[in-house]
């Protein structure tokens, strides 16, 4: 009798549900070990609490980075992404549902491994893992299986957004599934950097095969996936903001024909843009990194847009309600409602994110704050405040609707806790980050090894104030997971919780060809990244090498 009311009603098919749940069990594993290394070290770097001799700061710090930004971000995205195809295109045939198992198992294996390695002290190399840096080649090949995994599983989403295609041929096919589509295929595209750095040169280096590795050559292909990777993270956010908020809070979508031209420029200006990264690195011609500082800042046109859609949705509403000044609609919005709340702030947020931002990628400005603690608060304020709050936003429907159970109005109040409370740990702890990233404080450092330096003195008065807020976030995260758990074990009513799909303004209007020529999709993207990355690596190749044991010209 369910499954009869859920494919009646047009959601997510029972079978696709329990793998939902399977990569959602995952992300709250993984928000609870690497909240805890995040409380971790900001303690410890405040001067009142001392690691025990078995364990480093960095290795806490390697848990910490990877857990949150890799395992936690891959399996939501996942997940959520399945959870999507299902309910806009249609159940997984068994076939797609097959290999989306197969997926799983194949990251949340090398996720178990990869962090057994970590807490061996084996692989002890930050979440960016630099040569000359050596892990164990567990490790290496762990990384490897989970980015295979990702393929397998964004393999089968495709699999069933072009089945939906030859099923509904001259149809716009659904938003979501062309959102996930483009993400899947941005990380196609961006993670055969970081596969050709893992599989030809660090696993051959970590098990001896080769006595050194250009390891300039292996930080540009680190970030020719990484910063692609922050899109990886924020795309999904950007789903639940464009095509889901809308109908929590009653209102038309702003521009389903927006939607897509801004993601289709995401996939277009998230990848040539790593050396942005890399700017005060030598062996990389000057020309070469102002092409991809123009290139980066190309990727501020779809996030306006992105703003300014949002925005339209958020004041069409506000005016629906009876507002009349110029900022009244702010008053109107579902204060009230966490599925709103949590995405909402995280948009907040990603304002003055979105400033550190072009900080970071402008040449000059960069020198200021490359490599200090800055960095770190830019990223919490990116990625740990936007992408984490719309992901439990997310939640917030998604798991009563997977489960069966009712998002009841305790649940929602505990909801709205975990964002003020996290809001303010963040503000509390980034804030602290910035400023003394402005004074050249020390990016991944303990600064308690800094105690000649001539301002460790205020350096360290501002980790006390970053452990304040640190401790605000961990109180978070403990509601966070018990939320997670109420979530799934609240009352069953026999009623399916709504998993919310917005409808738009231009909802009847055809969508523009070109946006959905995934031939063209591809082309323009490959052509763009072999502009901004032939003519640095080739001179990488060929005129030099900084070889793990040092630097040596060919």
């Amino acid at each position: 009798m369910a499954n009869t009311v859920r494919e009646k009603i047009g959601v997510v098919n029972a079978k696709d549900s329990k793998l939902v749940l399977a990569h959602m069990i995952f992300v709250i594993i993984a928000l609870a070990l690497g909240g805890t290394a995040g409380l971790i070290q900001v303690l410890e770097r405040s001067g009142y609490f001392e690691l025990p001799s078995w364990i480093s700061y960095y290795q806490v710090l390697t848990l910490h980075g990877v857990v949150l930004a890799l395992v936690l971000t891959t399996f939501f995205i996942m997940g959520f992404q399945f959870a999507a195809i299902s309910r806009v295109c249609g159940g997984l045939t068994n076939t797609e549902r097959r290999i989306g198992w197969i997926g799983f198992f194949m990251y949340a294996t090398a996720t178990v491994v990869a962090a057994i390695m970590i807490l061996l002290n084996e692989a002890t190399v930050l979440y960016t893992f630099y040569a000359p840096l050596q892990a164990h080649v567990i490790y290496y090949i762990a990384l490897a299986v989970l980015v295979v995994g990702t393929w397998v599983s964004a393999t089968a989403q495709l699999m069933s957004y072009f089945r939906w295609k030859r099923q509904h041929k001259g149809q716009k096919s659904p938003l979501l599934s062309y959102m996930v589509a483009i993400n899947n295929v941005m990380w196609y595209i961006c993670t055969i950097g970081v596969a050709t750095s893992v599989l030809f040169m660090l696993i051959p280096w970590s098990v001896g095969w080769v006595e050194t590795v250009n390891v300039s050559l292996s930080r540009t292909l680190f970030w020719y996936f990484g910063h692609a990777l922050v899109y990886f993270w924020l795309l999904p956010a950007y789903m639940v903001w464009y095509a889901v908020l809308p109908k929590v809070i009653g209102t038309l979508g702003f521009s389903d024909n927006l939607a897509r031209m801004s993601f289709m420029l995401f996939l277009f200006f998230s990848i040539p843009v790593g050396i942005h990264h890399q700017l005060t690195e030598p062996g990389i011609d000057a020309f070469w990194k102002s092409v991809q500082i123009v290139l980066t800042f190309m990727v501020v046109i779809p996030s306006l847009m992105t703003a300014f859609s949002m925005f339209a949705v958020f004041e069409t509403y506000g005016r629906q309600q009876g507002a009349k000044g110029l900022v009244d609609w702010f008053k109107k919005l579902p204060w009230t409602d966490s599925r709103f709340v949590l995405p909402f702030i995280g948009m907040l947020f990603f304002i003055p994110g979105g400033i550190g931002g072009i900080i970071n990628a402008s040449g000059q400005m960069n020198q200021m704050v490359h490599n200090t603690i800055w960095i770190v608060g830019h990223f919490h304020i990116t990625v740990g405040t936007p992408v984490v709050l719309t992901y439990f936003g997310a939640m917030m429907f998604l798991l009563p609707h997977i489960t069966g159970r009712q998002l009841t109005p305790a649940l929602n109040k505990m909801g709205l806790f975990f964002a003020y409370t996290w809001a303010l740990g963040m503000t509390i702890m980034s804030a602290a980050m910035h400023f003394i990233g402005l004074t050249g404080a020390p990016r991944r450092s303990n600064f308690s090894e800094y105690g000649g330096h001539p301002i460790a003195e205020t350096w360290q008065t501002y980790q006390i104030v970053q452990a304040v807020g640190g401790t605000f976030l961990f109180i978070g995260i403990m509601i966070g997971i018990v939320l997670f758990i109420r979530l799934m074990t609240s009352e069953k009513t026999g009623i399916v919780e709504e998993f919310p799909v917005a409808t738009f303004m231009d909802e009847n209007a055809p969508v523009t060809r070109f946006v959905e020529n995934w031939k063209f999709l591809v082309l323009v993207t490959v052509f763009l990244v072999l502009v901004a990355y032939t003519v640095p690596i080739y001179q990488m190749l060929t005129e030099y090498t900084v070889g793990a044991k040092g630097f040596k010209l060919w």
